[in-house]
């Protein structure tokens, strides 16, 4: 995973995605989350992709399942566009689509608008495998939402598709974890188009949120309201840090600690992400139908979390 650079005022900001330089999972499951956060869509689903994510299938069964799934609904006109609207590194795109090719699941065409990219489409034999991947692929979905009945995950799948603009089921949007991913995707895109212009992305929100709530406070107090591991709110503070956002004092209760506390820039920047953060929200409740809509999946997100206690509930 890279680390994409953002600037500010005070310096460049590349805070890279949780745990990325421990390769563990950063957030932490079970753990109450700030309804002060959640609130908020574009944060919700980040730490519902983050689940989907920590619980992630990592064969290639998975990613052929993705990709050809995608090509079922309709042909792509090149490589490029498919593996960003998945987000899968390009080069590892290549290799997959190779695979495919060989064993006749799939399909290049010279793309007649541009002789240099192919079309890529679905063989027969293709869609005769998916057929066959299918069962196995919507099982290990079943596991992955075992905190909602049939009805909630359907009902819950409806309103990702929704947001997504695909009312209609398609190959690709059977499984709640695609669904959960694209909006995640699809959020992420938005919110960082809104703030690219004061180089931030809209990640950002939740620190900033936390510390300029919290603070002065103490870094452990940070990692407990974000319900991440210690090393990635280390890791967090680091870089908003690094670009001025957040300045380090000392801690009132314990000299040997540091306070965090957000800088004259870290609330200006603050500002500007609430403001961006409201407005996706607003236009993903419209995109649904309304506020009751919005309120719905809010609710179906934190019953599809792992519940805030040791054992995990199966909900009947």
């Amino acid at each position: 995973m890279s680390t994409t650079g953002v600037r500010t005022e005070g310096g460049p900001l590349t805070e890279p995605h949780f745990g990325e330089r421990t390769g563990k999972p950063a957030e932490l499951p079970g753990i109450p989350l700030a309804p002060e956060l959640t609130r908020y869509l574009p944060y919700l689903m980040r730490r519902a992709f983050s689940y989907v994510s920590a619980n992630a299938d990592s064969s290639n069964q998975a990613r052929d399942f993705a990709v050809m799934a995608s090509l079922a609904d309709e042909p792509v006109s090149s490589q490029q566009e498919l593996a960003e609207r998945l987000e899968i590194n390009r080069t590892i795109m290549v290799k997959v689509i190779d695979r495919l090719q060989a064993a006749g699941y799939v399909r290049r065409t010279r793309n007649q608008e541009n002789r240099r990219s192919y079309v890529l489409s679905l063989t027969d034999a293709g869609r005769d495998a998916l057929d066959e991947m299918q069962p196995a692929v919507l099982a290990r979905d079943k596991r992955l939402t075992a905190n909602l009945t049939p009805d909630e995950r359907e009902r819950l799948n409806e309103l990702l598709r929704a947001v997504l603009g695909r009312p209609d089921k398609s190959p690709s949007t059977l499984t709640t974890e695609y669904l959960i991913t694209q909006v995640f995707y699809l959020l992420r895109r938005r919110g960082d188009a809104m703030v690219s212009d004061v180089g931030l992305r809209v990640r950002n929100f939740g620190s900033l949120f936390a510390i300029g709530k919290l603070g002065p406070c103490p870094q452990q107090r940070l990692a407990h309201y974000l319900a991440v591991t210690e090393p990635a709110a280390a890791q967090i503070v680091e870089e908003l840090v690094r670009g001025g956002l957040v300045a380090r004092g000392q801690d009132p209760i314990d000299r040997r600690r540091y306070a965090l506390e957000l800088t004259d820039l870290g609330w200006k920047r603050l500002a500007v992400l609430r403001e961006a953060v409201d407005q996706l929200q607003e236009e993903l409740a419209e995109t649904m139908g309304g506020a009751e809509y919005e309120a719905e999946i809010h609710t179906l997100i934190h019953a599809l979390l792992p519940p805030e206690r040791s054992e995990v509930t199966v909900r009947q």
